[in-house]
């Protein structure tokens, strides 16, 4: 006879604590089991066979399933096509409900939208909740109950609803007697599920204590003020209502900011689901981009001949992370020095970043661009030489990440900084003035 249980599917929510779709499930009637599927869609889509993100995630899983273990219950985990799976779980299991929580990208709606209607065909309830946002979707809207486009009023807005009430944790641990008793269940190496370990080492999860300094030195890259927890949000090993509460107790007001970012870019997705693919202003489609290779092919290197653009393309080659202000000088002179389609350096971002998220990267790479929503007006080119000067001053970050600069045995620039400025204005007149 089959075990009768509940499912509680993890996704972008790796942790045991804290957790919105596994408290629910754990209050229901039925024993729960966690799931954890490899999906090769996703899997499939991704060029190196060392990918250090299914290292972290795969090490995650391993530690989840020993503490799932240590109380007589276990995870899991299946490798393939969602559809393929769920057919065989509800095979294996008496499956009565099924929890998650939201993910908000398009083909995770998609996905989910096919299994719902899978799930309602067998006579088992879907039950989704929000969990790795404090806002979602439909929560801060305009008066006219239509969604911001502009960050600064969404922002203003946010704050004020972000009371306690939003803040608390769901207390899982009250709960955990209710996990299914199972014997452990295999766990699949990272061999077989086609991967192998990546030697890439991780950011630490404590964050809080470099709240106090963010707000005053988060835009020097060579201080290594900001607090790397873009990882452990994207995977949910941190709580998003853990890093806010923090942040409101410690007065870390502009830090709080950036996770408002983080909501705001993630509604945007949801209700301009467009913007995965095209840009958030339509006129920015018209753009002759000469997307020249070569050219291109320099700027992934870090060999563009411009200090701060090199550097910040080696950290993130040698390392999955780069610095935000560097972030965003690299993709300003992208776009608007080489005049290469922001979708290019954004598919870049996405390969290489191990705190990737569609949804904030979109939105950066748009607003460097100036074709998305609330975004740095066209007419505005970083130059990434007084960007340079204005913080990195000594050069510690240069040399730290391209040390040929010190060295001087470093590229030429690929292009001369006033003759791209006024190239790049000609060209995104010209489209946006077209009829």
């Amino acid at each position: 006879m089959k075990k009768q249980i509940s499912i509680c599917w993890l996704r972008r929510d790796l942790r045991l604590h804290d957790h919105a779709a596994l408290y629910h499930a754990l209050k229901d009637k039925q024993p729960v089991l966690l799931l954890f599927i490899f999906d090769t869609k996703i899997l499939d889509r991704l060029g190196q066979k060392d990918d250090p993100r299914i290292s972290f995630i795969h090490r995650t899983l391993e530690t989840i399933h020993q503490e799932l273990g240590s109380l007589g219950s276990s995870l899991l985990v299946k490798y393939g096509k969602p559809e393929k799976i769920w057919a065989e779980v509800l095979e294996e299991y008496e499956v009565k409900k099924v929890f998650t929580n939201k993910d908000y990208e398009p083909y995770a709606r998609e996905r989910d939208e096919l299994l719902a209607e899978y799930l309602r065909s067998e006579n088992i309830p879907f039950e989704t909740f929000k969990d790795q946002v404090l806002f979602e979707n439909k929560e801060i809207l305009k008066e006219d109950q239509k969604p911001y486009t502009v960050f600064t009023p969404y922002f203003k807005r946010w704050r004020q609803k972000l009371d306690p009430f939003y803040l608390k944790a769901y207390p899982v641990k009250k709960y955990l007697k209710n996990l299914v008793q199972i014997e452990k269940l295999p766990f699949p190496s990272l061999k077989e599920i086609g991967f192998q370990k990546s030697d890439y080492s991780f950011p630490n999860i404590n964050f809080e204590h470099k709240l106090s300094g963010y707000e005053q030195r988060r835009d020097f890259p060579a201080d290594d003020a900001t607090t790397h927890i873009g990882l452990h949000l994207r995977f949910g090993t941190l709580s998003i209502r853990h890093a806010a509460k923090t942040a409101i107790q410690q007065g870390a007001e502009k830090w709080l900011s950036e996770l408002a970012w983080r909501d705001f870019y993630m509604m945007i997705l949801w209700h301009f689901p467009h913007t995965a693919h095209s840009a958030f202003k339509p006129a920015y489609n018209r753009i002759r981009w000469r997307n020249n290779e070569t050219e291109f092919e320099a700027w992934c290197k870090g060999t563009t001949g411009y200090p701060i653009v090199d550097a910040g393309m080696k950290q993130l080659n040698q390392t999955g992370y780069m610095h935000n202000r560097v972030r965003m000088i690299v993709a300003s002179f992208l776009t608007k020095h080489l005049l290469i389609d922001w979708k290019w350096g954004e598919a870049y971002f996405a390969e290489k970043l191990l705190d990737y998220d569609m949804a904030s990267n979109i939105g950066g790479w748009q607003w460097a661009c100036g074709c998305g929503n609330d975004a740095a007006p066209y007419f505005r080119v970083f130059n990434p030489e007084l960007q340079a000067k204005k913080f990195d001053p000594e050069n510690r970050y240069i040399h730290q990440w391209a040390p040929e600069y010190k060295e001087k045995k470093h590229a030429q620039p690929i292009v001369e900084h006033a003759f791209a400025r006024e190239r790049v204005l000609k060209v995104f007149k010209e489209a946006l003035n077209e009829t």
